[in-house]
């Protein structure tokens, strides 16, 4: 069974999504699903992407199971890295991911970040720091969305490029294999042709450079979300000799899929 290992419920600031709307779709849609919570600590906006893990244990765990795992997707950030790593022994996660959704301290989220600065350099400090902190954060298991940023910068074309971000990628890539981090295929942007244009290169070199597992995550956070372009995930992952994978207890398991 594969798994849709990257999906956001109540417990996440920016989610209303209920654990039993998930279930429901990710069970007629033939798959497993992770609930990772947002934590950013120290977040500089309004919201509070925290959470309290004891009453997340407490309010899922009794849906735990062979289709359903829980985790934290979790801001990496230097000055919280200690904090992050106490948070993620806090409760038996079965999955922790790394992201990067601040850069420099500020959210990549809002226009605001982009003003007055080009893409070029923008895009080159967000890989650079995505690959200090992984190298960092030798307690995460997966690598969520790569390709983050192009989901919300101001650009006309907004696309992460491997040909025009080929040093930075690379070394990102090689961060992942170097410390056996898992990378990410996010399917939010799949949909997109030219987003999955752009996506090819990067996981045909992470395969070249000798990575071999990914984790498919469809980043819901409404229920109708869950799963979403699993096919074209499959097709990709199919094409480029990977093999999907989850985790259980922090362990990696082995995906099977048509």
């Amino acid at each position: 069974m594969i798994f849709d290992s990257h999906s956001h419920t109540a417990f996440s600031a920016d989610s209303e999504m209920r654990a039993q709307d998930a279930l429901k779709n990710a069970q007629e849609r033939g798959v497993g699903i992770v609930f990772t919570e947002h934590l950013d600590l120290d977040y500089p906006g309004e919201l509070d992407f925290t959470f309290d893990p004891h009453a997340y244990w407490q309010a899922y765990e009794p849906l735990r199971g062979e289709c359903v795992r829980l985790g934290v997707e979790i801001g990496m950030w230097e000055q919280t890295r200690e904090r992050s790593a106490a948070f993620a022994k806090e409760v038996p996660f079965d999955l922790v991911i790394g992201a990067i959704h601040l850069v420099d301290g500020d959210d990549i989220y809002y226009p605001e970040f982009y003003a007055g600065r080009q893409k070029a350099e923008v895009y080159h400090r967000y890989y650079e720091q995505m690959a200090e902190n992984l190298r960092r954060h030798d307690f995460v298991d997966v690598l969520a969305h790569i390709d983050y940023i192009a989901r919300y910068a101001p650009y006309d074309n907004p696309e992460i490029s491997y040909g025009d971000f080929r040093e930075d990628i690379d070394d990102v890539l090689r961060a992942v294999i170097e410390t056996g981090t898992v990378l990410e295929l996010n399917t939010r942007r799949l949909g997109s042709r030219r987003a999955l244009k752009e996506l090819v290169p990067v996981y045909r070199r992470y395969r070249e450079l000798g990575g071999r597992y990914v984790t498919v995550g469809s980043d819901a956070h409404t229920a109708d979300a869950v799963a979403c372009h699993f096919h074209t995930a499959e097709e990709l992952v199919d094409a480029l000799g990977l093999q999907i994978v989850t985790f259980c207890s922090r362990r990696l398991e082995f995906c099977r899929h048509s």
